[in-house]
C-alpha cells in the first residue's frame, strides 16, 4: 500500500469525500460565493472566491445533460515570517468544466454520472500535465421528498466516486441520506456535510451542521524547503457550525455557514505528496456565504 495512504489517511478521505458533492453541485445552476478563515495567533487569512454555472439540457423525458464550469480562486495572505520564499504560492487557481448526464432507471431510481476534468495550480507560468486532473463519479438516486403520501419524505444518494488528487488509485463508496421527519425539520446524514434543519418560515432556514472543505494544487515554481523540492499545497479542514439560509424565492437562495474548525491542516507537500511543511494546524474560526439558483 502506498506510503502516502498509509501517512495521509485524513487528507485522502477529506479529497474523495470532497469529489463526492459534485452530484449535489449539478443542483445549482449558478452559485457565487466566499469564504474566510484567519489563522490562529496571527495575521495569516485564506480566502476563497468561487463561482459556478451548470446548464441542463433534456435530451428526453426524464433524461438531462448537464455542462458546466467552476472556478475557484485561493487567496492566502501571509504575513508571518517563514524561511523561504512565499510567492510561489501566494495565489491558487482552480478550474473545472463539469459534465453530468442523468437519466431514470425506474419510478423510483435515477442514475447520475459526472465527469469533472479539473486545472489546480498556482498558474505562475504554462500549464502542464502536473496541473491537470480528472476526477468523477456514479451515482443512484431514489428521491421520494416530492411525495405528498409519505409523512417522512426522503432521499437516498449511493455512489463510487474518483478523485486523481487524494492519491488513491480506486473509486471510493458515497452515502447521503436525507429525512423530512416534521413539517419544519429534517436531517441529513453522510458526505461532505451532515446537518440538521430546520425551517423558521417560508423564507428563514436555520441548521447546525458538519462538513469539509479545501483544496489541493501543484505549485508551479521551483521551491526547496528543508532540503527538499514542493511541488504541492493542500488545505483539508472538517467544521461545524451553525448555516442561515434566506429564500427569496423558492430557487433563490443567500446562505451563511459560520463555525469553528475541527480539524485543519494547509500543507506543502513533495512530488510523491509527502508533507514538507505545515503551514497551520491551529483550529479556527470559519465562514463562507453567498448566493445560489438551484433546481
Amino acid at each position: 500500500m502506498p506510503s502516502f495512504f498509509l501517512n495521509n489517511k485524513f487528507l485522502c478521505f477529506c479529497f474523495c469525500l470532497l469529489s463526492c458533492s459534485v452530484y449535489a453541485q449539478l443542483s445549482d445552476l449558478a452559485r457565487i460565493e466566499y469564504s474566510f478563515i484567519p489563522k490562529t495567533d496571527s495575521e495569516d487569512q485564506y480566502t476563497r472566491l468561487r463561482a459556478l454555472f451548470n446548464y441542463p439540457i433534456k435530451t428526453q423525458e426524464d433524461c438531462y445533460l448537464v455542462v458546466g464550469a467552476e472556478y475557484n480562486n485561493i487567496i492566502l495572505n501571509l504575513t508571518d515570517e517563514y524561511p523561504f520564499d512565499i510567492d510561489p504560492f501566494k495565489s491558487v487557481h482552480v478550474m473545472d468544466l463539469n459534465f453530468g448526464y442523468t437519466f431514470k432507471t425506474n419510478e423510483k431510481w435515477r442514475i447520475g454520472i459526472n465527469f469533472n476534468p479539473r486545472i489546480a495550480s498556482t498558474l505562475t507560468s504554462k500549464i502542464t500535465s502536473d496541473d491537470v486532473f480528472f476526477n468523477g463519479g456514479v451515482f443512484f438516486i431514489t428521491d421520494r421528498t416530492k411525495e405528498e403520501s409519505l409523512n417522512r419524505p426522503y432521499r437516498l444518494i449511493l455512489g463510487l466516486t474518483y478523485n486523481a488528487t487524494a492519491g488513491v488509485p480506486f473509486p471510493l463508496p458515497l452515502i447521503s441520506y436525507y429525512r423530512k421527519f416534521t413539517n419544519t425539520w429534517s436531517y441529513t446524514l453522510g458526505v461532505p456535510k451532515m446537518n440538521i434543519k430546520h425551517n423558521l418560515n417560508d423564507k428563514n432556514n436555520l441548521q447546525l451542521y458538519v462538513g469539509l472543505d479545501g483544496y489541493y494544487a501543484n505549485i508551479q515554481r521551483d521551491l526547496m524547503v528543508n532540503g527538499k523540492e514542493v511541488e504541492n499545497i493542500s488545505l483539508s479542514v472538517i467544521v461545524a457550525g451553525l448555516g442561515y439560509e434566506y429564500l427569496f424565492t423558492k430557487n433563490l437562495v443567500a446562505y451563511a455557514y459560520t463555525g469553528y474548525t475541527l480539524r485543519l491542516n494547509n500543507v506543502l507537500r513533495d512530488e510523491n505528496r509527502e508533507e514538507v511543511f505545515r503551514l497551520d494546524d491551529l483550529n479556527s474560526f470559519y465562514l463562507r456565504t453567498g448566493l445560489k439558483f438551484k433546481i
